[in-house]
């Protein structure tokens, strides 16, 4: 899951970005409004988390631009303020959540696949497709009720696969859940991993689009 963490305060920045990457996450982050609008127009993200109060104007400003151009990534607000107006302004502009600082680092994973899951439209934060359990909270996977053990980057590219399904999805698509801005890209990374997985779930479970790139195989 590939984040934007939107705060001013550099402690508590660098604070979410190592916890979040301890949970799995891939975090990209920005300190000000106008960097805020521009990352969300020249990437995707799968959450946002969004401070309130920046130097140049106020989350919420950033939040009303999003939904107005149609973005419906999920939004997580975070503030130092605890006035009931605050959380209800923010939640009506169309945040999906909002937590108030001081805060917990797990309950933030939590609150983050929650909403994530709900945009995906799914009761449950378990992904299943055929005889492989993937589960995020846990970072933990097992295949026909056993174990595997999965490194970082493939657990990010077989979540994304089982997010989505029957769903193509590029080699691209496939590195912008793996790397942030400060990240250089590998070549073959992609094709590596997706080698690994198979090894590990067998050699059907994904499928090579010819020119298209990855998709879980369907049920024979």
């Amino acid at each position: 899951m590939r984040l934007l963490v939107v705060e001013d305060d550099e402690i508590l920045l660098d604070g979410l970005k190592v916890g979040l990457q301890m949970c799995g996450f891939t975090v990209d982050a920005v300190v000000s409004v106008v960097d805020a609008d521009a990352a969300i127009k020249a990437d995707r993200f799968d959450a946002v988390i969004l401070d309130l109060m920046l130097p140049d104007g106020t989350g919420l400003d950033v939040l009303a631009r999003m939904r107005r151009s149609g973005d419906r990534t999920p939004v997580l607000l975070l503030t130092a303020k605890d006035e009931v107006a605050d959380r209800i302004a923010g939640l009506d502009l169309g945040a999906d959540d909002y937590l108030g600082k001081p805060f917990d680092l797990d309950e933030v994973a939590a609150r983050l696949r929650a909403i994530v899951r709900r945009g995906h439209g799914r009761a449950t934060g378990l992904l299943e497709w055929k005889d492989v359990s993937l589960d995020p909270a846990r970072m933990s996977a097992s295949r026909a009720g056993t174990a595997i053990s999965l490194s970082r980057r493939e657990f990010v590219i077989l979540q994304a696969l089982m997010e989505t399904p029957g769903i193509i999805l590029s080699r691209s698509n496939l590195e912008e859940k793996l790397y942030g801005w400060q990240e250089e890209i590998e070549s073959n990374t992609v094709e590596v991993h997706v080698h690994k997985l198979r090894s590990k779930l067998g050699a059907n479970f994904i499928e090579t689009v010819r020119g298209a790139g990855y998709r879980l195989r369907a049920a024979q």
